[in-house]
């Protein structure tokens, strides 16, 4: 029987063919590893409970929970927690990008990200939309609730291939003009732009009035840059190929790395959105926890 971690493991992951089977594999071993959490025990029934606050109803109190936990929590309402949210995928070339056989792409990485995100809204009774973004905004679903909705995002998602050039900054100005209600944006991307160009969309969706999660996704290899020796780098995106020599370029190039890094989460948090960088190795409770904390802070 696999534990909760093995379930967030990439390398598990990958084995599992079917999206949809993808998100609930990574949401229940997510669920399954929430130790510190007054919803042991429950599945995605967590949504409706929040701590007991002076001046609550006691007609709302979860005895059930409260004999579980030892602590005082309330039922609370659909119309009380709902939330729109989407899901703005990079499914630019670069994004194809995977480092060892057998190992996931970024691209691959990211849907089940996007996936398991999906899956945990919905069953919040939140409602989730969908924003693919290459060169421009390519694909747009507004956000409803239901399981429905989630199977039209999981098909999108799952026919994305990873092509065309990033203009990760235009994708989000369309997404900025066509957005009117103020949105949780849950931004998957490896973020190889310009970082001026993508923190002025960001600023704009801040201005508009949404709430931004940033989740940059790298490949492990480039990240740390492991090879050796003579290489030849290409750019997935233009084709531009360079030779070097691995370990001679690569404390500058990891240096270089960390700085364009550090200005994006910099950036997103004076925006105050949030910001958070995984590789393609990084188990996936690391994401959702980030989602979690950012939901509550909203309500």
């Amino acid at each position: 029987m696999l534990t909760a971690e093995q379930y967030l493991n990439p390398d598990v992951v990958r084995q599992v063919q079917r999206l949809d089977l993808r998100a609930k594999f990574i949401v229940e071993g997510f669920l399954a590893g929430l130790h510190d959490s007054p919803y042991r025990g429950f599945s995605l029934e967590f949504s409706e409970h929040r701590r007991y606050a002076p001046g609550d109803d006691p007609r709302n109190l979860d005895w059930t929970v409260w004999a579980k936990t030892d602590r005082l929590f309330v039922r609370t309402y659909q119309a009380e927690t709902s939330l729109a949210a989407y899901l703005v995928v990079d499914t630019s070339r670069s994004m194809a990008y995977g480092g060892p056989a057998g190992a996931m792409t970024k691209r691959e990485y990211a849907t089940a990200l996007a996936a398991a995100l999906g899956y945990l809204l919905v069953h919040q009774g939140d409602a989730v939309g969908l924003g693919l973004v290459g060169d421009g905004l390519a694909r747009f679903l507004r956000p409803r609730g239901g399981r429905r909705q989630l199977a039209r995002v999981l098909a999108e998602l799952t026919r994305t291939e990873g092509a065309g050039r990033t203009d990760l900054a235009a994708g989000l100005h369309t997404l900025a003009r066509r957005v009117r209600r103020r949105s949780l944006m849950l931004v998957i991307s490896d973020l190889i732009d310009e970082p001026e160009l993508v923190l002025g969309a960001i600023r704009r969706l801040a201005v508009r009035g949404h709430d931004v999660v940033v989740f940059q996704v790298l490949d492990a290899a480039e990240r740390n840059l492991d090879f050796s020796g003579p290489v030849i780098l290409e750019d997935p995106e233009t084709g531009q190929r360079v030779e070097t020599d691995a370990d001679g370029i690569r404390d500058g190039y990891r240096q270089r790395l960390e700085e364009t890094v550090a200005a994006y989460e910099r950036g997103v948090r004076e925006l105050g959105g949030d910001f958070v960088s995984m590789t393609t190795a990084t188990a996936f409770d690391k994401a959702l926890r980030k989602f979690l904390h950012e939901r509550k802070r909203r309500f």
